[in-house]
């Protein structure tokens, strides 16, 4: 099953299974996949498959789903230097090469679902760490990636199963 990001009336809206939710994407707003660039702040438009879901075991048990799941730890990162080997790969830190921490202070990152963009094969500089998260309260942009609140998310991922793809509408 897909869940369909699109611009509505009144704001960016998620919708799966007949329901709509509403959602954060990218501070810049949603570009066409082949124009994604690392650090434009866009989301890609596409549709990009469910690959597996990380999550945050001190905060939660693993939730029900249909997707692989792995318990992310404290020192779990993912590159984001497009000159590096590992770029838009899963890292241990400390990493010298420019990273993002997965294991974070707030709880945006307490779910994330890693989503089939530029990973087969991983090209340098098109834009990494596109995940589905859970989002601000105030819904705030993201880096690229597409956000839900929590308990929708947690709604969604017991629906969830392999080969479901984020499809994310460009305007």
């Amino acid at each position: 099953m897909d869940l369909v990001v699109s611009l509505e009336q009144d704001g960016w809206t998620a919708r799966w299974a007949g329901e709509s939710h509403p959602c954060a994407v990218g501070r810049s707003g949603v570009i066409a996949g082949a124009q994604k660039r690392e650090g434009d702040g866009a989301s890609p438009a596409g549709a990009w498959t469910m690959r597996r879901l990380l999550y945050r075991p001190d905060r939660l048990s693993p939730p029900e789903t249909g997707l692989p799941v792995v318990a992310i730890a404290e020192d779990d990162g993912w590159c984001d230097d497009p000159k590096d080997s590992a770029y838009n790969q899963a890292v241990k830190l400390p990493y010298s090469a420019s990273h993002e921490r997965l294991w974070r202070d707030d709880d945006i990152y307490d779910l994330i679902v890693v989503l089939g963009h530029n990973d087969a094969p991983v090209r340098p500089g098109l834009g990494s760490a596109i995940f589905l998260h859970c989002a601000r309260p105030d819904f705030t942009p993201t880096e690229g990636c597409v956000a839900l609140e929590r308990e929708t998310l947690l709604h969604l991922l017991a629906g969830a199963a392999t080969g479901d793809r984020v499809v994310i509408e460009a305007r």
